[in-house]
């Protein structure tokens, strides 16, 4: 079958309700590794129909190359929309404020590597004098380009969207949005406690995220009541975590405590249980437990051979799925197999091998680009 090449948004949609999103005859080219790659889905004029469904086959999931996604935060934060919850005055602002600076400086946050970026805080419940007196308390007078902050902004459905979009667009690299909170980005609306208006501004957030392929993390609120499940705590309706692609819970056993539990779920990542301690000379928070180690995936001969077909002399190889077949004699494969397990391992080949892989169609058939880069 004649492979065609489809862009999709960077992650998966939300729910099994809404469409999926198709485009057909377009060679996806995955380069730079340092730049966040912002694409929209488009829908298939030949596919779509009034009444009809968007779909796509088995086979042409396997035959396509889909954009590459890397982490915020290996291991912690991915692309996407999440929700940060945590009863006030706990620490919220403190960990944003923390987490914002690493990515935009490139920091490791604890034991987790970060992908840089520019990042976006809207510190709605602040003032720009206390940003100040907080950043400088953190992290002293090192300062970053790529860190903005905003005190004020639209609400959701009256302009927040144009913004945001204005923003990253003039910031091709921006990779975080932190929305501090959810309350003050709100519409007015006397349902808005109701299960769909929580599902739905959620949704638009995520649409948002899905867009650009970027992270957005909006803080919110626990409820006052207490319950076995720490994410039954969210304040509204199930509909914010629902819609969401994920969320962390912050939680302290005694509000004067200086250690807290952060609970993590989401689509991308394992669940995680975080015990971290707050240093109140510095400001910052520091991890002294991880109660889930992370899985990672098991080796792949055929990622390996690969990896090591290409070196510092020879960063880039270019060929038919055939001639690459013959540079790896001992994999018993063949041609069309090698090029769908390199279609669905794109994101393994970048994380773990450091190579970005193109499959694109030419008039003497298809070409593969393999190419090594430095991160």
């Amino acid at each position: 079958m004649m492979m065609n090449n489809k862009t999709t948004a960077p992650v998966s949609s939300v729910g099994a309700d809404e469409e999926q999103s198709i485009q057909v005859n377009t060679n996806q080219i995955i380069s730079n590794s340092q730049q966040q790659i912002n694409v929209e889905a488009v829908k298939s004029p030949e596919k779509s129909g009034q009444s009809g469904l968007d779909t796509i086959s088995m086979t042409e999931l396997y035959d396509t190359v889909y954009p590459l996604r890397t982490p915020i935060v290996d291991g912690f934060l991915y692309g996407g929309m999440y929700l940060f919850v945590g009863a006030p005055k706990v620490g919220k602002s403190f960990f944003m404020a923390q987490l914002a600076y690493h990515v935009a400086a490139g920091l490791p946050l604890w034991e987790y590597p970060v992908h840089q970026g520019t990042v976006l805080y809207l510190a709605l419940e602040d003032d720009h004098a206390r940003l100040q007196r907080r950043l400088f308390r953190m992290f002293g007078i090192e300062g970053s380009n790529k860190l903005h902050f905003a005190t004020q902004a639209k609400a959701v459905n009256e302009g927040l969207e144009l913004q945001l979009e204005a923003f990253v667009q003039k910031h091709l690299d921006a990779r975080l949005i932190i929305i501090d909170t959810l309350q003050k980005v709100r519409e007015a609306s006397g349902d808005r406690s109701s299960y769909a208006n929580d599902y739905e501004i959620v949704t638009k957030l995520k649409e948002f995220s899905d867009k650009y392929g970027i992270c957005l993390l909006v803080v919110h609120h626990t409820r006052k009541m207490e319950s076995d499940d720490s994410f039954d705590m969210i304040s509204g309706t199930n509909g914010l975590l629902g819609a969401a692609d994920g969320a962390f819970i912050m939680q302290k056993k005694k509000r004067t405590a200086n250690t807290a539990i952060m609970d993590i779920v989401g689509r991308d990542q394992q669940d995680q249980e975080l015990t971290v301690d707050f240093d109140r000379e510095r400001c910052v928070w520091m991890l002294t437990k991880a109660e889930t180690e992370l899985w990672k995936v098991p080796p792949d001969p055929l990622l390996e051979a690969i990896a090591g077909l290409l070196t510092v002399d020879t960063p880039k190889w270019s060929g038919s799925p055939s001639e690459l077949l013959e540079r790896l004699p001992r994999l018993e494969i063949a041609a069309n197999t090698l090029t769908r397990r390199l279609n669905v391992s794109v994101e393994q080949l970048y994380n773990d091998c450091n190579i970005c892989y193109e499959s694109k169609r030419t008039h003497n058939g298809r070409l593969t680009i393999l190419e090594r880069i430095d991160k």
